[in-house]
C-alpha cells in the first residue's frame, strides 16, 4: 500500500488542532474576545461570528471524567453527556473553562438535563429545537436563532446587525464549500488517502477559531492530494465504507481504526463532523437572514427529528456518488435516538440500496477493541 509521502505531517497538523487552540482560547480570552461554546451542529454558529465572538465545540470525547459525572448523572447515560459534564465540572476542559456563554438545545433528554445541572454553575443559553421539521418548526426555530441573538445582544451589550450576520453567512459557506470539496477526493476509486487523515481535517478544522483561515488551508490541501493522485499516488483498492451514526472522535475514532486496519476505507462520513454539517449552505440569496438560517439548520437530518427523511436522503446520496460497498454505523450506548433509529437505517440499507450495514454499539471505554476488530473484520470479509 503506497501512502502518499508529504502528507502526513499536514494530518498531523489538523489532528493536533484541538490542543493548539486550549492555548489559543486563552489568548483570545486575554484580548477580550468573546467565546461561545456549543454542543450541537444546529448551533447557529453565524450569529455569534456576527458579534465577533469565536465559537468552539463543547461535546468531549475521553472517559477520564466520567467517573466525576456519575456522582451526578446516572451511569446508564450516553457516555457523550456524562463525559461532556465530567469536563465541565471538573474544569478539565479549556474551552468549556473561558467560554462566556455555553449553547445548548433540546436535543434528546439526558442533554436536556445536563443544561440544568450545567446552568448551576455556567451561563448555559438554552435554544428550543422542535423535533420536526415543518413549517410550525421552522417558525419556532426562526424565533429561537432572533432570540438568541438578543440574548447576546443584551449580555455583551453589542449590536449585531443584519449586515455583520451575512458575512458571517460567506465565511461560513466558503469553509463549508472547502471542506466539502476536500471529502470528494474520496470518490476516486482507489482512494488517495485513507478515511483516518480526512477525518483528522474534517474535526480538526471545527477548532479553527478564525473561520476565514479554513478555506486556504483546505484549498491547498486538496491540491496536493490531486496533484499527487495524479502523479500515481494513491492507496491500493479496498472495500469502500460509509461511516455513520452518533458524533465520532476521540475514544469513538477506535471505530475508524477498527475498519481501516482490518482491509477497508472510510470514504465518506455522514455523521455530525462530516457531511451531516457541511453538506448544506445558508441561502445567502434570501433577503431574510433569519430565515436562511433557520432553514438551512433546521433541515439537518439527526435522529432527534420525527420523521427524518433528511438523514436518509443524504445518506442514499452518499452510498450512490461513494461507490459504497458497506455500511458501518457507530451508535453509543444509551444514545436512545440513534439506537432506535438504527433499525430503519438498516432497513433503508439493505432494502433500497442493497448494500451490507452493520451497527456497532460501543462507549468511550477502550475496552472492546478487540470485540470491535473481531466484527468488523468479518463484515469486511463478507464484502
Amino acid at each position: 500500500m503506497e501512502l502518499i509521502k508529504e502528507l502526513p505531517e499536514v494530518f498531523e497538523e489538523f489532528a493536533e488542532q484541538r490542543k493548539n487552540s486550549f492555548l489559543g482560547v486563552k489568548k483570545l480570552k486575554e484580548q477580550g474576545v468573546p467565546i461561545v461554546g456549543a454542543y450541537c451542529t444546529y448551533f447557529p454558529q453565524e450569529i455569534a461570528m456576527a458579534m465577533g465572538a469565536a465559537t468552539v465545540g463543547l461535546c468531549s470525547t475521553s472517559d477520564e471524567t466520567i467517573p466525576e459525572a456519575e456522582r451526578d448523572l446516572p451511569k446508564n447515560l450516553c457516555p457523550l453527556i456524562k463525559s461532556s459534564y465530567g469536563f465541565a465540572k471538573t474544569d478539565k476542559c479549556p474551552f468549556f473553562y473561558f467560554s462566556d456563554v455555553v449553547v445548548g438545545e433540546t436535543t434528546c433528554d439526558g442533554k436536556k438535563k445536563m443544561y440544568e445541572y450545567m446552568s448551576e454553575f455556567k451561563d448555559v443559553f438554552l435554544m428550543e429545537l422542535p423535533n420536526t421539521q415543518g413549517e410550525e418548526a421552522l417558525k419556532l426555530w426562526k424565533s429561537e436563532i432572533i432570540r438568541f441573538k438578543e440574548y447576546l445582544e443584551k449580555k455583551f451589550d453589542v449590536t449585531i446587525t443584519e449586515d455583520d450576520i451575512r458575512e458571517a453567512i460567506k465565511v461560513n459557506n466558503a469553509g463549508r464549500r472547502s471542506l466539502r470539496k476536500l471529502y470528494e477526493v474520496m470518490k476516486h476509486d482507489p482512494v488517495p488517502i485513507c478515511g483516518h487523515d480526512l477525518f483528522k481535517v474534517l474535526y480538526g478544522s471545527t477548532f479553527k477559531f478564525d473561520r476565514r483561515e479554513i478555506p486556504a488551508e483546505v484549498d491547498a490541501l486538496v491540491e496536493k492530494i490531486q496533484k499527487e493522485y495524479a502523479e500515481g499516488k494513491m492507496l491500493e483498492k479496498m472495500p469502500r465504507i460509509l461511516f455513520t451514526g452518533c458524533p465520532v472522535g476521540g475514544a469513538t475514532e477506535k471505530v475508524i481504526q477498527a475498519i481501516e486496519s482490518n482491509g477497508a476505507v472510510v470514504v465518506t462520513y455522514e455523521n455530525c463532523t462530516g457531511a451531516k454539517s457541511i453538506d448544506k449552505l445558508v441561502d445567502e440569496e434570501n433577503p431574510d437572514v433569519y430565515d436562511a438560517l433557520a432553514r438551512r439548520y433546521l433541515n439537518i437530518g439527526c435522529s432527534v427529528m420525527t420523521p427524518n427523511p433528511n438523514r436518509l436522503e443524504l445518506l442514499g446520496r452518499l452510498i450512490d456518488e461513494y461507490k459504497v460497498d458497506g455500511v458501518v454505523e457507530m451508535t453509543l450506548q444509551a444514545c436512545h435516538t440513534y439506537n432506535v433509529e438504527a433499525f430503519s437505517i438498516r432497513k433503508f440499507v439493505n432494502q433500497e440500496k442493497g448494500i451490507p450495514y452493520l451497527n456497532v454499539e460501543t462507549d468511550y471505554s477502550q475496552a472492546d477493541i478487540g470485540q470491535l476488530n473481531t466484527r468488523i473484520a468479518a463484515f469486511i470479509e463478507m464484502l
